[in-house]
């Protein structure tokens, strides 16, 4: 949502250790002693398993604030970015067990993407709160930084600058979604220096409300495109990667977050359906002709005179779903926003 919503959010939902919901502070192996898996939830060919308990730590020893997205590397370790200043990246085997942590001390810490440079693996995390984004080696090293942009109208101030995602393009080029700032999408070659920007806030098709998350689609390998959010109009908006609209995905009842692809298909959390608060979020899974196949956590896809009709949570699997990562053997593993600081819920492809 935009910042200044999700404020008002944060100001007036009732929290959610008043809602009964604990989460156990034990070590990993007293936590993971007996594997619990419970619902089945999904549709059609995309049926899933739920295991709440497999990211659950020690929270003194291992905290987590808002759990916010999640990358696989090459070794197949996951890698969660979340907001705790203690430890910005928790490293996970796919045991569930935390191999490493460490931090940014970024208390905005927010967008995660994983790139390959040169046979070597980097991080781009944003910061929305301290109007960053930085580049880091795997184990936190920092490669370089960027502030609020400077030469382009509008950015003024540095707090204009709220930065949520990076999509790496296929030259190494990148781009920044400044979706809780300005809404624009913003160029930059893979040194880190300014070379265009599009978008902004507004009605158009070439424009956003709320661009909250963008990725690199290379399904057509010779046609690659950028995939973005524009959250609160439940849309993804299709672009060249020069910044020229193609099409535009309508979702209704989806407060849709970051893009991912895997294989064929597209994934996404819904963080909202109906009511902020409510935590009546869900996962979405589409295919190359932009069809819901699946809604775990949901209803069914329903579809009349080919429209997509609005979704509904089963109030059960997931709290504040905030993105989704898809292993190679297709599970999911979704990290939550505002949910009792709470760690990743895995889905387990049946």
């Amino acid at each position: 949502m935009k910042k200044q919503n999700r404020r008002k959010f944060l100001k007036n939902t009732t929290i959610i250790s008043g809602l009964g919901l604990a989460i156990p502070h034990s070590s990993f192996g007293i936590l993971h002693k007996k594997r619990l898996t419970g619902a089945i939830v999904g549709h059609g060919g995309f049926r899933y398993h739920v295991d709440k308990d497999w990211g659950i730590q020690d929270s003194s020893k291992i905290p987590v604030k808002d759990c916010h997205e999640m990358v696989q590397d090459r070794k197949g370790r996951l890698i969660l970015v979340t907001n705790h200043t203690k430890n910005n990246v928790l490293i996970y085997d796919r045991s569930g067990k935390v191999l490493d942590t460490w931090t940014l001390n970024a208390s905005g810490a927010h967008g995660l993407t994983i790139t390959e440079e040169g046979g070597e693996e980097f991080l781009f995390i944003t910061d929305s709160d301290n109007h960053k984004v930085y580049k880091t080696t795997l184990d936190g090293k920092v490669i370089f930084e960027l502030n609020t942009p400077a030469g382009i109208k509008g950015y003024t101030k540095e707090k204009t600058f709220n930065p949520t995602e990076v999509a790496v393009g296929p030259n190494g080029d990148f781009y920044v979604a400044d979706g809780y700032g300005r809404n624009l999408i913003i160029r930059y070659s893979y040194k880190g220096e300014y070379i265009s920007h599009f978008g902004g806030k507004g009605q158009r098709t070439d424009q956003f409300d709320c661009c909250h998350g963008v990725t690199l689609d290379s399904r057509d390998k010779s046609n690659p495109t950028l995939l973005i959010t524009s959250r609160t109009a439940h849309e993804y908006k299709r672009f060249t990667l020069d910044g020229q609209h193609l099409e535009t995905i309508q979702l209704p009842g989806c407060w849709n977050c970051r893009p991912v692809i895997k294989g064929d298909y597209l994934y996404f959390a819904i963080l909202v359906t109906e009511t902020w608060g409510s935590y009546d979020g869900l996962v979405a899974i589409l295919d190359k002709n932009n069809k819901v196949v699946s809604f775990p956590g949901g209803s069914a896809p329903e579809y009349i005179d080919d429209k997509l009709q609005a979704p509904s949570s089963d109030y059960e699997t997931f709290l504040n779903p905030h993105d989704v990562c898809i292993d190679n053997d297709e599970n999911i593993y979704v990290p939550q926003w505002y949910s009792g600081k709470t760690y990743p819920v895995k889905l387990e492809r049946i």
